[in-house]
């Protein structure tokens, strides 16, 4: 996707999120100018489509209404913990909402850097991958846990799950991802990172280049070492959680 459509479409999510904050959540004009600093009538006209932020200012104004929006809490409060600590995720997953708000959030991070597809396995990070393949217009790509018939050759991946003696293998079709491509990996949450990695491993076999990861949820940042990004790869996770 061109630059210039990236920002279109940044400036336009901008426009969204300050809609929402004004009508959805009764903040005020004035009450949005003493946050942003910028004059009521000015607001005024960008939430009523009369005119669309510049690309900058749009980045500004996203850093102040996503507190009002309040992405980070909205996962939070639908995280549930059950008596031996682990959590379910259902009603993140199945929130069109906030799959919509987190794509916007990928698409304002990484609108501008070279991403050509969004990489994920299956299967829960499939719905959250497929929202910010389309905010960022490209194509998804999905590592499974078995062969699809009719595909002749596949990049594989074996790993083994952490503390469990188990070992799984991840295939995508060879053709999937090709050398002149740059990655973006994302997942809906990241525990230890054992299977994160191994996308990381699969991107590199296919000899393209990671643009970056994105995830919803992650317990702790040791799994930042697993997975061996290049140096100054961009992580961006929506909330972290202290392992239990």
């Amino acid at each position: 996707m061109s630059t210039h459509v990236e920002e279109l479409k940044l400036r336009l999510m901008v426009i969204e999120l300050l809609r929402t904050a004004k009508y959805k959540k009764n903040i005020t004009y004035r009450e949005l100018s003493a946050k942003t600093g910028l004059p009521v009538t000015v607001l005024s006209r960008y939430a009523k489509g009369h005119v669309l932020p510049n690309a900058e200012r749009a980045r500004q104004l996203l850093k102040v209404l996503t507190k009002f929006i309040g992405l980070e809490s909205e996962i939070r409060s639908r995280i549930k913990f059950n008596e031996d600590g682990y959590f379910d995720n259902t009603e993140i997953m199945g929130d069109f909402h906030i799959l919509q708000q987190a794509a916007n959030h990928a698409l304002a991070n990484f609108a501008g850097k070279r991403v050509t597809k969004v990489f994920t396995a299956a299967v829960d990070g499939v719905p959250l991958a497929t929202m910010v393949a389309n905010a960022l217009g490209v194509n998804l790509v999905i590592a499974k846990k078995s062969k699809e018939v009719g595909v002749k050759e596949f990049l594989e991946e074996t790993y083994a799950l952490k503390d469990s003696g188990v070992t799984i293998t991840l295939y995508v079709p060879k053709e999937a991802i090709k050398k002149r491509d740059s990655v973006l990996i994302v997942d809906d949450m990241i525990k230890t990172g054992e299977t994160q990695a191994a996308l990381v491993n699969l991107v590199r076999k296919a000899k393209a280049e990671i643009s970056g990861f994105f995830s919803l949820i992650a317990i702790g940042d040791e799994w930042k070492t697993r997975l061996k990004l290049p140096e100054n790869c961009p992580i961006e996770v929506i909330t972290y959680i202290r392992p239990s």
